[in-house]
């Protein structure tokens, strides 16, 4: 009898559904700070790969089950129970948490590259998860605006991905080298399409504000100078050109040579050659900005020097890595030689900035 009591008082405590939904999106909120700065846990046991991702993936599957039994539920009238609302929330709760101890179960020594791919999915699946409660919240059952933002919400791709990831820190590190390569080679192609057509801003301004403007400053309009490049300007621009263009040589040949050389247990190698090939890309978009007028020339200077910086750090590491056998690391030198020649001329070029 006592039993029963306690069991009525509990139902007659528990908040409405729509509460509950706010909690749940805010308990999967403040997961995601844990999984953004989590350690591997310890652990005795040896790590099976194979187990590993099969874990990984079934957590996926469960999750997206349980973010469908969710969605159903909550888009048509009348809205479940709070009883049956809180059965539901502590399965999504549990399925969330679960793939967030798959992740944790990976060990550092698999590879820092491969924990970040796993790190990102496994975030994305958690803020899908909170992102779907969030729009089961503010939008009414069975509206044209719920099915949109439904069918439209990451969770389900996040999941989807997850079969995806490379499984060892050799195909993790060349999913990322490829993606600087491709980084660099968009930045790369539109500095040169800037170029070719001498007109950096083509297409922003129509004919009739290029002839209003053309002349004269006005106020509140940019001027010739804050638009096109000038004889110095486009001089300066070959050397970047250039030395961009080593950037994207420099990517492709450790990408090529982590590919046919790289070693999956030189997990500790791959990961120092991905860490610096990962500041190339952002140093050549400091660099293709900076070449846009109005040029501030010392501020070109300052950023082509901390590319050279990066790519020689990157081609050092790449060198001590092994991964470059002895006979073939002539090129080292080659495009060191290529990425000097051009800071120089850019420094020459320059002279008067200083």
């Amino acid at each position: 009898m006592a039993s029963e009591t306690a069991s009525a008082a509990s139902v007659l405590t528990l908040a409405p559904p729509l509460e509950q939904l706010r909690h749940l999106a805010a308990e999967l909120r403040l997961l995601l700070p844990g999984v953004r700065v989590g350690e591997a846990r310890e652990t005795t046991e040896e790590f099976n790969r194979e187990v590993f991702w099969r874990r990984l993936n079934e957590a996926a599957v469960k999750v997206s089950w349980e973010a469908t039994a969710l969605t159903t539920v909550f888009s048509r009238l009348p809205l479940p129970s709070p009883q049956e609302t809180q059965r539901i929330s502590e399965q999504v709760c549990a399925a969330v948490k679960a793939i967030i101890a798959v992740y944790y179960s990976l060990p550092k020594e698999q590879g820092i590259t491969l924990r970040k791919l796993v790190r990102s999915a496994t975030l994305d699946i958690v803020d899908g998860m909170a992102q779907l409660v969030e729009v089961l919240l503010i939008t009414p059952p069975q509206s044209p605006e719920n099915s949109n933002l439904i069918s439209y919400n990451n969770v389900w791709v996040a999941c989807q991905q997850v079969p995806q990831i490379p499984k060892d820190n050799k195909a993790a590190a060349l999913l990322m080298l490829t993606k600087s390569v491709d980084f660099v080679k968009d930045a790369h192609e539109e500095m040169e399409q800037a170029v070719e057509e001498c007109d950096p801003y083509c297409g922003l301004l129509n004919d009739s504000e290029e002839d209003n403007h053309s002349n004269e400053d006005v106020l509140g309009f940019p001027s010739n100078r804050d638009l096109y490049w000038s004889e110095e300007d486009q001089e300066l621009i070959i050397p970047c050109l250039a030395l961009v263009r080593s950037s994207k040589a420099c990517l492709k040949k450790i990408r090529i040579l982590v590919a046919e050389n790289g070693k999956k247990d030189q997990v500790a190698q791959l990961d120092d050659i991905v860490d610096i090939s990962d500041e190339i890309s952002p140093s050549v978009d400091d660099l293709a900005l900076s070449i846009y007028p109005p040029m501030c020339h010392l501020t070109v200077r300052i950023n082509s020097a901390k590319l050279v910086s990066v790519l020689r750090k990157a081609l050092e590491i790449t060198k001590a890595s092994h991964v470059t056998p002895q006979p073939e690391d002539s090129w080292i030198p080659l495009l060191i030689n290529a990425v000097d020649h051009c800071m120089n001329r850019i420094k020459e070029l320059t002279q008067s900035e200083i």
